[in-house]
């Protein structure tokens, strides 16, 4: 597989309004940061915002020389037309703050493979996108994409239609499974290998290793828990309430950091580098002052100390 990443990467979901509304100048100057810290990876999808995230990026990196950045984007779900939406009514019951005029249809079929590429492509606006994950598939019929889905990625990509292809998810054993299963180049790994927890090390990891498969960890501030060297007790965790374990683990982990004097963020985004395996970090922002930080944080040097500590103390993987 020929497509190489850079180490860090900006997930755009923020610029589709996750979790609250940007005005298109709030975006750009995001995405300007983004690209003065010296990123050159986006990732985006059809999901966030109903397609403003990859309007908003496609219109950016439009201004930029398309050699010089890479793009992937998603499929599986199609964006159609909404019957049921009403005057003001909005997305937020997926977090995002856009009208819901749209909604998400899965469709794992070659033809909704190929509309998927042709579309985000339009909105886009770009000649070719790079890397094409599979999204979230487990969330509708595993089994169905490793029958259709992935097959068709297969042929888009030996058609030269896309450059590479993978899955995108945080549930471990759908990505182990696509691993093995299906002829992958890379995998996006959400939340599941991160400093605070590493679920996919048991499996995941090693069918990459066996196949050759790349990984890009995203998701790695776990809800935003790993976001801030002092971490707080009320934090989301995902869909719900933090674990105390896992509590546990993060002030741990905090206090190991603190000892190195190293921002617990800047562990949080070069851990998943640690391993071979692991290609690129894909981070977020919703503020251009976040995207510069988290650029110093992957440039910040991390003595080999507190890796060893952290591993000692049964923290992360030896």
């Amino acid at each position: 597989m020929s497509l190489e990443l850079p180490a860090l990467g900006y997930g755009a979901a923020n610029v589709g309004n996750l979790f609250r509304a940007l005005s298109d100048d709030e975006a750009w100057a995001v995405l300007e940061a983004a690209w003065d810290a010296g990123i050159r990876y986006f990732d985006t999808a059809p999901h966030y915002g109903l397609g403003l995230s990859e309007r908003r990026l496609g219109a950016f990196l439009q201004t930029k020389p398309r050699d010089e950045f890479v793009i992937s984007t998603k499929a599986g779900r199609l964006l159609r037309p909404n019957p049921a939406h009403q005057p003001g009514g909005l997305d937020t019951d997926n977090d995002f703050h856009v009208p819901d005029d749209l909604r998400r249809e899965w469709d794992f079929s070659e033809a909704g493979i190929r509309a998927s590429i042709a579309e985000s492509q339009e909105r886009l606006g770009l000649d070719r996108i790079d890397l094409l994950y599979l999204h979230d598939p487990e969330r509708h019929d595993l089994d169905l994409a490793l029958a259709e889905a992935f097959p068709a990625l297969e042929k888009a990509r030996s058609e030269g239609l896309v450059g590479a292809i993978g899955i995108g998810s945080m549930v471990s054993d759908a990505l182990s499974r696509a691993v093995r299963e299906a002829d992958l180049d890379l995998i996006m790994v959400a939340g599941r290998y991160t400093l605070l927890e590493q679920p996919a090390a048991a499996d995941v990891l090693p069918a990459c290793a066996e196949t050759g498969t790349g990984i890009v960890a995203a998701s790695v501030f776990n809800s935003g828990l790993l976001a801030q060297s002092e971490p707080k007790r009320d934090g989301r965790y995902e869909y719900g309430q933090l674990p105390e374990e896992l509590w546990d683990r993060l002030v741990r982990i905090a206090s190991i950091c603190r000892a190195h004097d190293v921002p617990l963020p800047a562990a949080a985004i070069q851990f998943p580098l640690q391993s071979q395996l692991v290609r690129s970090v894909v981070v977020g922002g919703s503020r251009p002052a976040q995207l510069r930080q988290n650029a110093e944080y992957a440039a910040l040097e991390i003595p080999a100390d507190l890796w060893a500590e952290l591993a000692e103390d049964g923290l992360i993987p030896a």
